[in-house]
């Protein structure tokens, strides 16, 4: 693996899942594998789970951590090409990169949507001038259009919480919020399941279509009730609209999940990515329900995040 963006850096999903298996069974068990290199986690955005999982996956495997809040604790960064910098900003990123370059074995970066320009965020303006400055392996910790390291650990979550022959049903629904979030959770989320040998359907309100880049030809369906009939696993997320970009066109349904709705899934197990605004999105009965299994998933983050960095790690040494 030369770098992990989206799941189409992945040559076989299936195999870094039991990889991530493996690595959860013995979490210490390449404790040199790291030595005598170092990542650099770049972080522009807020970060918890990321962050932390990032760190102890990446301590696991001997590896040396550098933590940078960018966004509080670097330069001004500016990210126009040609830009002249006679304002606010004070570094060029690509200048910021090249540095990292000097430091780092290995940069992973964490972005979100500005959700202000659709083309901005769809073209990747920020993770983008990554893949093209650094001359290290690049691993995207989250981006404008997609969440990588989340989804493998979704899919983690999933393999470990299934063991019936049938294909599991799983559904990605759509909850409510009270500000506009990116569709990068959503995206990755779909991207991921296409690789999956799973029935998966995803639940919007009319006017929050995904991109189809990302969906393809996946059955979309604007009934939560219709879309969790006999749903084995039940993703809960929100995002804004893609078409109006950024908007949030008034749903007049309740789309909160509660143990109501989850009677008519099969005993559907919820997910959630973190953080959850409680009685937004879903119910305090459903989160802290027998069905929840959000906090195995928020777990399953470090071993995800290992058997990337593993695999990276694999390319550099090889």
């Amino acid at each position: 693996m030369k770098k992990f963006t989206s799941v189409s850096d992945v040559k076989n999903l299936q195999e870094i899942i039991k990889k991530a298996l493996q690595i959860k069974e013995t979490p210490n068990s390449e404790p040199e594998k790291g030595k005598g290199k170092t990542i650099g986690l770049v972080f522009l955005n807020s970060s918890l789970r990321t962050r932390l999982s990032s760190q102890i996956a990446a301590q696991n495997l001997g590896l040396n951590v550098l933590t940078l809040n960018a966004a509080q604790e670097a330069w001004n960064l500016e990210f126009a090409d040609g830009a002249i910098m006679n304002g606010d900003t004070v570094e060029h990123i690509k200048d910021a990169i090249e540095v990292l370059n000097q430091y780092c074995d290995i940069i992973a970066v964490r972005c979100f949507a500005g959700m202000k320009s659709k083309e901005d965020d769809v073209n990747e303006s920020i993770l983008s001038q990554f893949e093209q400055h650094a001359k290290v392996p690049v691993i995207s910790l989250e981006s404008a259009t997609r969440h990588p390291l989340q989804s493998l650990a979704d899919c983690l979550t999933i393999t470990e919480n299934w063991k019936e022959e049938r294909k599991p049903k799983v559904v990605l629904t759509w909850a409510p919020h009270i500000k506009p979030i990116a569709q990068a959770v959503g995206n990755s989320f779909a991207e991921w399941m296409q690789e999956m040998d799973v029935d998966f359907v995803i639940a919007n309100p009319e006017g929050y279509d995904l991109d189809k880049n990302f969906t393809k030809d996946i059955k979309v369906i604007h009934n939560q009730d219709e879309a969790l009939q006999d749903a084995d696993f039940v993703y809960v997320k929100n995002w804004s609209s893609f078409d109006d970009y950024a908007a949030m066109p008034e749903v007049k349904e309740n789309w909160m999940l509660t143990g109501e709705k989850l009677k008519n899934t099969n005993d559907g197990k919820v997910m959630h990515c973190l953080p959850v605004r409680r009685n937004v999105e879903l119910s305090d009965e459903v989160m802290d329900g027998k069905n929840s299994i959000i906090y195995q998933q928020a777990k399953n983050r470090i071993f995800s995040a290992q058997a990337v960095f593993s695999e990276i790690l694999d390319e550099i040494n090889a």
